[in-house]
């Protein structure tokens, strides 16, 4: 096991070579960069504010900046929006987004930085994006484990009771949740949650947005409690809704398999009781892919389930944060976001590949090619 560790652990750095090399070139053919953005938003407002730009700060490049050219604008200036404007201007607001330099540097600059994690300085926050990343992970990890944990909670209970009544009224009436809760996405529900009981909606129990009060700082330890449940509540409901269908099948199927076995045949003509054989023998077995799969779960939340979530709730996570840098093309936040989420990523999945071979030393990785 110890070798298949350490293999996985030196592919890490090639796959992540691999995602922001991809990631960076595809962003050289997308429209809209932010010198671009910056070119539309000069031609849109007052000229004194050309001069106020070109007096502002320094370099902006980061580590890791992408760089885009529009297609064909006037003047012989590569980018649309820049009609009209003198070119030493123009040079300026590039060397300041740092695109004043060849594609390769910036692709090079940016492997070498993030080898360091230096991700860079946001170009609209004035911020490291490491240390927005910092801020902004407490709101994305609270509903990725919150998540994941009432999800399995409530998978793993429903999910043995619809194999220990498999066929009966009560599997079909639960079969019939858990294929909406699987069809229709997070989102939707979250949208449904909110015009029914967020603050404005049909039954205002919860607050629109947000996961603390305005007067947090005044309230006492436990009253902060029960205010940051009380916020967590619509959006917690919504990912738990749009993610508990495949872990509560995925329980059913494991306890059907191991109920038809051999061993709870014997086990039942001993005179065992069927609660003793369910939990005492099938149980144990059963559970093994459901609890080995954990680590793989929370990945989905903290990545992928959350994004929309947070941007409907207007929670201040990661998945906003990303949201918003690929809006307002900031490359620097977009591309360590996408940094961090890979590694994570990449180091969540090899824990649970070593949480398969801990719970059932049976599963050898040793065997397999990585």
């Amino acid at each position: 096991m110890l070798a298949y560790i350490i293999r996985r652990l030196l592919l890490i750095p090639l796959t992540l070579l691999g995602i922001i090399t991809v990631n960076f070139f595809i962003v050289q053919i997308a429209p809209g960069g932010p010198v671009e953005q910056m070119l539309a938003q000069i031609q849109g407002s007052d000229v004194s504010a050309t001069a106020a730009f070109s007096g502002g700060g320094g370099d902006m490049g980061g580590g890791g900046n992408g760089g885009v050219s529009g297609g064909g604008g006037g003047d012989g200036s590569a980018y649309a929006g820049a009609r009209g404007l003198d070119p030493a201007f123009i040079a300026e607001i590039e060397k300041q987004f740092g695109f004043d330099k060849p594609i390769h540097e910036r692709y090079l600059k940016m492997l070498k930085d993030y080898a360091t994690f230096d991700l860079g300085e946001s170009y609209y926050r004035s911020t490291g994006v490491m240390a927005l990343i910092w801020e902004k992970m407490p709101v994305s990890v609270s509903l990725g484990v919150w998540s994941t944990l009432i999800i399995y909670l409530v998978s793993i209970p429903l999910g043995i009771g619809k194999a220990v009544r498999d066929g009966t009224r009560f599997d079909m009436v639960t079969s019939w949740i858990v294929i909406v809760g699987y069809a229709v996405p997070a989102f939707l529900f979250a949208i449904l949650l909110i015009i029914l009981f967020a603050h404005g909606g049909v039954f205002d129990l919860f607050p629109l947005r947000g996961l603390t009060s305005e007067n947090w700082a005044d309230l006492s330890p436990l009253g902060k409690v029960a205010d940051y449940a009380w916020h967590l509540v619509l959006p917690v409901t919504a990912m738990v809704i749009g993610g508990f269908a495949s872990l509560t099948m995925l329980t059913k199927n494991s306890f059907l398999e191991e109920i038809n076995k051999q061993y709870v045949v014997t086990a039942r003509a001993k005179g065992l009781t069927e609660r003793r054989i369910l939990y005492g023998h099938i149980f144990r077995n059963a559970m093994l892919l459901v609890v080995a799969g954990f680590p793989a779960a929370l990945v989905g939340m903290l990545f992928t389930g959350s994004l929309l979530i947070e941007v409907i709730f207007s929670l201040d996570g990661l998945g906003l944060l990303g949201f918003e840098s690929v809006i307002n093309r900031d490359y620097p936040v977009m591309f360590g976001t996408l940094y961090v989420f890979g590694l994570l990523g990449l180091v969540l999945n090899l824990i649970s590949d070593v949480t398969y071979h801990v719970i059932d030393p049976r599963i050898d990785f040793e065997s397999r090619e990585v």
